[in-house]
C-alpha cells in the first residue's frame, strides 16, 4: 500500500467518526429538556376525616354482686342469657341467715317480755304511791316513806324506756338478719343480657370491704357506645353530631355507621401522648357488634360535595433554578405570594411552552387532595406534580459514549479496510 492511499483512508474514518459524535450529541440536546407530568384540576366531592381507633361496648352495663358472705348454692342464668328485672340469677346458702334470723326473735320476744315486767313493777309502784299520799295526807306515814314511793315509781319508769329501747334495737336487729337472709337471693335489676359470670354453683364469695361481682348485665345491645381516642392535635375538629364510619376486624367487608355523642373533657396521657375520650352512638340493630370488639373510626369533620380539587403533590411542589431556566419560567424560582394568612399555596402550572406560578388559597383536604377556594386556576387547568431533569438523560448519553470508545462504532465496522499493498 502507497503512503497517499493510508492518508486517504485515514481521513474517511475520520470525517465517519465526526459524523456518527454529531448524531449522538444531537440526541442528546434532544433529550436535555426535563419532563413535565402534570394533572388536572377537577371538581368532585371532597371529605376531611379524623382516623382514630377505640373499642365497643354496651350503653348501660350493671355488674351484679352480692352484699353478704356465703356459698354459691344455685346459679339460674349463665351467658348470653336473656333476663328481665327481678328474675332470680343465683342464690346463696341461706342456712346460716335464717339462724341469725331466729337469734334475732327470741331477742325481741325477751326484750318485749322485760317490758311487760316493768310495765307490771309500774302499775304497782303507782299502787303504793297512792296508797302513801292517801295516809300522807292524814299524816300516817312520814315524808321519807312518801318520797320513797315516788322514787320507786320514777326508777321503774326508767326502766321501762330503757326495756322499750331494747325492744327497738332487737326488732331492727331481726330487720337486718331478715335483709341479710333476703340478699342471699341475687335478683337482675334490669331488664338486659348477662355478659359474664364469674362464679360456679359451690364457689365461695366474700363480702367484705366491697361487694364482689358475680354476673355483669348489658342493658340493649342493639344500642352501643364507641369509645375513641382522639389525638390533642385533631380534637378541635371534633364536634357532636358529626358522622362517622367503622370497621371492626370480626367484619372486614362491612362498614358501619355512627355519629359522636360527646367529646369528654378529661385527658389521657400515655408515653406522652395526649388523647381525648370521644364518644360515638351506634345503633346495632343484627347484633353483629359485641361488646370489646377494636374499630378502626374515621369521623367526618368537613364535606364539599362540589370542591375544586388539586392534588397535594402539586401545592408540594416547586422547580429548581434550573427547571425554570429549561421550561421559560420566572428567573431564580420567584413565584407569587400568597396574600393573607393560613390556608394559602402556590401551584405551578404548565401549558406545553412555560411554566407559570399562580398563588390560591386553600380549604379542606383529605391527605392527597386540597380545596381550591381562590386562585386563577379553572377546572381542567394542568398543575405541575413533578419535572425530570436531565440529569438521568445525561447519564444515559455518558454510558453511551463510554461504551462506543470501547467498543467498534457500527460504522468503522462497515468500512473497507486499507487497500492492500506491500508491507
Amino acid at each position: 500500500m502507497t503512503r497517499k492511499g493510508t492518508v486517504l483512508w485515514m481521513l474517511a474514518s475520520a470525517g465517519l467518526v465526526a459524523t456518527a459524535g454529531a448524531g449522538v450529541a444531537t440526541r442528546a440536546s434532544t433529550s436535555a429538556r426535563p419532563t413535565v407530568t402534570t394533572v388536572e384540576v377537577t371538581r368532585g366531592r371532597l371529605v376531611q376525616a379524623v382516623s382514630a381507633t377505640g373499642s365497643l361496648e354496651a350503653v348501660t352495663t350493671v355488674n351484679v354482686g352480692t352484699q353478704v358472705s356465703g356459698t354459691i348454692q344455685t346459679l339460674a342464668a349463665d351467658f348470653n342469657d336473656l333476663v328481665h328485672k327481678g328474675q332470680v340469677l343465683a342464690t346463696l346458702d341461706p342456712s346460716l341467715f335464717q339462724t341469725q334470723v331466729e337469734q334475732a326473735e327470741a331477742n325481741l320476744v325477751r326484750a318485749e317480755s322485760e317490758v311487760e315486767q316493768l310495765k307490771v313493777a309500774r302499775d304497782a309502784a303507782k299502787l303504793a304511791l297512792d296508797r302513801t299520799v292517801r295516809l300522807a295526807e292524814k299524816r300516817l306515814v312520814s315524808d321519807a316513806e312518801l318520797e320513797a314511793a315516788q322514787v320507786a315509781v320514777a326508777s321503774v319508769e326508767a326502766q321501762l324506756r330503757s326495756a322499750a329501747a331494747s325492744v327497738a334495737q332487737a326488732a331492727a336487729s331481726l330487720n337486718q338478719t331478715r335483709v341479710n337472709l333476703a340478699h342471699t337471693v341475687i335478683a337482675s335489676p334490669i331488664d338486659g343480657i348477662v355478659v359474664s359470670r364469674a362464679v360456679d354453683t359451690g364457689q365461695t364469695v366474700a363480702a367484705s370491704m366491697q361487694a364482689p361481682t358475680l354476673f355483669v348485665l348489658a342493658a340493649d345491645l342493639t344500642k352501643m357506645h364507641l369509645n375513641a381516642s382522639i389525638d390533642e392535635s385533631d380534637v378541635g375538629q371534633i364536634a357532636a353530631g358529626q358522622a362517622v364510619t367503622f370497621r371492626v376486624d370480626a367484619y372486614p367487608n362491612d362498614e358501619f355507621m355512627g355519629r359522636v355523642a360527646q367529646v369528654r373533657l378529661q385527658a389521657v396521657v400515655s408515653q406522652n401522648v395526649v388523647t381525648y375520650a370521644t364518644v360515638i352512638d351506634v345503633d346495632n340493630p343484627e347484633l353483629k357488634l359485641k361488646p370489646g370488639m377494636t374499630a378502626t373510626v374515621t369521623i367526618e369533620v368537613a364535606r364539599r360535595d362540589d370542591a375544586l380539587m388539586v392534588p397535594a403533590s402539586a401545592l408540594r411542589f416547586k422547580p429548581t433554578a434550573e427547571v425554570l431556566t429549561a421550561l421559560g419560567g420566572a428567573p431564580g424560582g420567584a413565584a407569587p405570594a400568597c396574600a393573607g394568612g393560613t390556608g394559602c399555596g402556590v401551584l405551578w402550572t404548565y401549558d406545553g411552552t412555560a411554566l407559570r406560578a399562580v398563588a390560591v388559597r386553600t380549604g379542606i383536604s383529605n391527605g392527597t387532595a386540597v380545596e381550591v377556594l381562590e386562585g386563577g386556576v379553572p377546572e381542567g387547568t394542568g398543575a405541575v406534580t413533578a419535572v425530570k431533569t436531565a440529569a438521568a438523560s445525561a447519564k444515559t448519553v455518558t454510558a453511551a459514549g463510554t461504551a462506543s470508545s470501547s467498543t467498534r462504532s457500527p460504522l468503522l465496522s462497515t468500512m473497507p479496510g486499507p487497500p492492500p499493498g506491500p508491507r
